[in-house]
C-alpha cells in the first residue's frame, strides 16, 4: 500500500489516476460528478424500499435503516454512504484512492455523520473476516480487474442472510451506443473514458460469479430521460441495471 491508493489484484491503477484526479469534484453538483448526484436520490431510494420491505419496516418513517451495519464499496466522496446513513445505517465507506476517502471524511464531519471511511479494498477486508447486514456495489464492478475474485470478495464480505445491492452497466451495443458513445461523446455529460466497453458487465455476470450462495431478489432496469435528467424504472436491462441479492444462511 502507498499513501496515497491501495495495491490490491482487484484494483486498477488507470482507474485509481482517473477517479484521484477528479476527487476535489466530488461534492459540486453541477460538475463532472453532476449524473452521480442526479442518480443518487433515485439508488438511495431503491435501497430504502427493497431493505424497508424486507425488514417489515415503513420506507417513509424517517430512519428505515436502524441499525444496520452497511459497506459502500468505492464510496468515492460519499455522496451515498452519506444518503444511507441519513435513513439510520451505521455506514462503513472504504475506496482504494486515498483523496476520495479524505474528501469523503472532511464532508461528513462537516454534516456531523459518523461514517467510517477507510482506505481499503474488499480482498483486505475479506482477509480480515469483516461482515456486514448489507453491501452496497454501485458503479464499482465496471471499474476492476478481475472481477470474478472482486465479487467472490464482495459475498464474503455479506452476512448469511445478509443483502448485496449491484448497480451497473451492462455489456451491449445498446449500452455502447448510449451510455458510452451518447453519454460521454454526444452529450458529455461524463468525461471521456470513463467507462470502456470491455469491462461492462452483464447482470448473468455478476450471478455467475457470486456463485450458488445468493439468490436474485430483484432487478430493475434504469433508464433517464435526457430532456428533464430524471431517471425511472424499466424491465429492459440492457443498459443500466440495479439487482437485489440475497447471501443464503447456509
Amino acid at each position: 500500500m502507498t499513501s496515497t491508493q491501495v495495491s490490491a489484484p482487484s484494483v486498477d491503477p488507470q482507474e485509481v489516476a482517473y477517479y484521484e484526479r477528479l476527487a476535489h469534484l466530488w461534492w459540486d453538483a453541477e460538475g463532472p460528478f453532476w449524473p452521480l448526484h442526479a442518480l443518487n436520490g433515485f439508488r438511495a431510494n431503491y435501497i430504502r424500499e427493497r431493505l424497508a420491505a424486507d425488514l417489515g419496516r415503513d420506507p417513509a418513517s424517517e430512519r428505515p435503516l436502524e441499525g444496520l451495519r452497511v459497506l459502500d464499496i468505492g464510496c468515492g466522496g460519499g455522496i451515498l454512504s452519506e444518503s444511507i446513513a441519513r435513513l439510520g445505517a451505521r455506514v462503513t465507506g472504504v475506496d482504494v484512492t486515498q483523496k476520495n476517502v479524505s474528501v469523503a471524511r472532511l464532508h461528513a464531519e462537516s454534516g456531523g455523520l459518523a461514517i467510517d471511511y477507510r482506505l481499503a479494498s474488499v480482498d483486505q477486508l475479506a482477509a480480515e473476516g469483516a461482515r456486514f447486514d448489507v453491501v452496497l456495489n454501485m458503479e464499482v464492478v465496471e471499474h476492476v480487474d478481475r472481477l470474478p475474485e472482486f465479487l467472490a470478495d464482495c459475498g464474503r464480505l455479506v452476512e448469511p442472510g445478509g443483502k448485496l445491492f449491484v448497480a451497473s452497466i451492462n455489456r451491449t451495443w445498446a449500452a455502447y451506443a448510449i451510455a458510452i458513445l451518447g453519454a460521454e461523446y454526444v452529450l458529455r455529460w461524463l468525461p471521456r473514458g470513463t467507462h470502456h466497453y470491455r469491462k461492462l458487465v452483464a447482470p448473468g455476470e455478476v450471478r455467475r460469479y457470486l456463485g450458488d450462495g445468493f439468490v436474485q431478489l430483484h432487478g430493475t432496469g434504469v433508464r433517464i430521460n435526457p430532456l428533464t435528467r430524471r431517471f425511472s424504472y424499466t424491465r429492459w436491462l440492457g443498459v443500466n441495471y440495479m439487482l437485489l441479492l440475497q447471501r443464503q444462511e447456509s
